[in-house]
């Protein structure tokens, strides 16, 4: 699908790792070149005609954002350098200063690491405890399982919406009302999930979502933190300088403008802002539906050709988003991985950034294919081709 946009699918390659990121069409290319070539001034600081347009530029992205996801005002978007500055941003400036000892914080052993470790520090600064929600026989979340651990003591739930390994949909919609029944906050990971799917921030009723643009063809160093605006003003500035005051004369008098300036200081990543929006255009021209229900075919497509081979194990088969993580039977996942690039097949191998998931699957490093919309039924095929004869495998690791 729309192969022909992509100057990297030019190159011969069969690309199956677009969890860690994915490539750029030519018009999201094309649109951060005319920033650097024909408008390459500031934001919100210029007096010229080439700063307003920058501005326009950059607030269309954030309107383009806000329709996205369905936010109800653009101030609930903030623009960060991505998910896991995002993620960082809610637990340091929002949650370290309404965390109190003997708080719980909910997560899973299947989370990423940049929804992990900053949840490990709040738990050990301000003397919280980490819980984890047991995860059923396919590693995937159930609301039951969720239920059977919130006490009145829960004080966060953060879960990625699809996981980057397991590849688990969770029912964010249900855990955000069970959650907010019982005064719990709702903060979620998007990174593996907005580029696939069509994300309703206010159907969810979650409280907080962070998300990359690098994932859905969009530059890299870009991200959106959305938050519901009471939440985002009580939010503490981690970063204070140029762009987010409004004045300051001494150390007492420093005033701070509103959302969303308040909380992106400093000269932004301004072509990776319009870079976004490019991409947000481009998904909108698909259609979000049309992505989620083709990569769903795909992935059929997939485990199909997979589980006839007797010599691969994979680790979530029931999953329904596009990550299959498998293992080739006594051979190590990363010479698997050498193995299928020595044909231009690229797959990620190894922990994936989900370092305690192996408490949960029994299994530390893995192969991981992750689909997008541009990847197709005869890539697969190839693929499955090279993946079919194991001893060509072994003979071609050394």
């Amino acid at each position: 699908m729309n192969r022909e946009d992509f100057p990297m699918l030019k190159q011969n390659l069969i690309y199956l790792d677009n969890g860690a990121t994915s490539f750029k069409p030519k018009e999201v290319i094309a649109k951060i070149n005319e920033y650097y070539m024909t408008y390459s001034a500031n934001a919100h600081r210029g007096d010229y005609d080439i700063s307003y347009k920058v501005d326009q530029e950059y607030e269309n992205t954030r309107d383009l954002v806000k329709e996205f996801i369905n936010a109800k005002s653009k101030e609930e978007i903030i623009f960060t350098s991505g998910t896991t500055e995002g993620l960082n941003l809610i637990a340091t400036g929002f949650f370290e200063r309404n965390i109190e000892p003997g708080d719980e914080i909910i997560i899973t052993k299947s989370e990423h690491a940049s929804n992990v470790l900053p949840w490990f520090r709040i738990a050990k600064n301000q003397k919280a405890i980490i819980k984890y929600v047991e995860l059923n026989e396919d590693h995937q979340v159930t609301l039951e399982n969720l239920q059977k651990i919130i006490t009145p003591k829960t004080k966060i739930i953060a879960l990625a919406q699809i996981t980057n390994v397991i590849g688990d949909v969770r029912p964010i919609k249900e855990i955000c009302s069970l959650a907010h029944q019982n005064n719990i906050f709702v903060v979620v990971d998007g990174a593996q999930s907005i580029p696939h799917m069509k994300v309703d921030v206010q159907d969810l009723d979650c409280d907080f979502l962070c998300f990359s643009a690098h994932k859905m063809c969009g530059p890299t160093g870009i991200g959106v933190l959305y938050g519901k605006k009471e939440l985002l003003e009580a939010i503490e500035p981690i970063n204070l300088g140029g762009g987010m005051n409004e004045s300051f004369d001494n150390e007492q008098e420093v005033f701070l403008k509103a959302l969303p300036s308040r909380l992106e200081a400093g000269t932004p990543n301004i072509a990776g802002v319009i870079g976004l929006g490019a991409a947000i255009s481009y998904l909108n021209k698909i259609g979000m539906e049309k992505i989620e229900q083709y990569e769903k075919e795909l992935r059929e497509y997939l485990i199909s050709k997979l589980e006839k081979i007797s010599y691969i194990d994979i680790i979530n088969l029931h999953s329904k988003a596009g990550i299959v993580a498998f293992n080739v039977d006594n051979i190590f996942s990363q010479d698997v991985a050498y193995y299928l690039n020595r044909y231009n097949i690229c797959v990620r191998a190894g922990n994936h950034c989900a370092k305690i998931l192996k408490n949960e699957t029994g299994v530390k490093n893995t192969c991981r294919i992750s689909l997008y919309f541009y990847n197709t039924k005869e890539e697969i095929d190839k693929l499955v081709e090279l993946l079919s004869d194991k001893e060509k495998i072994i003979a071609e690791m050394f």
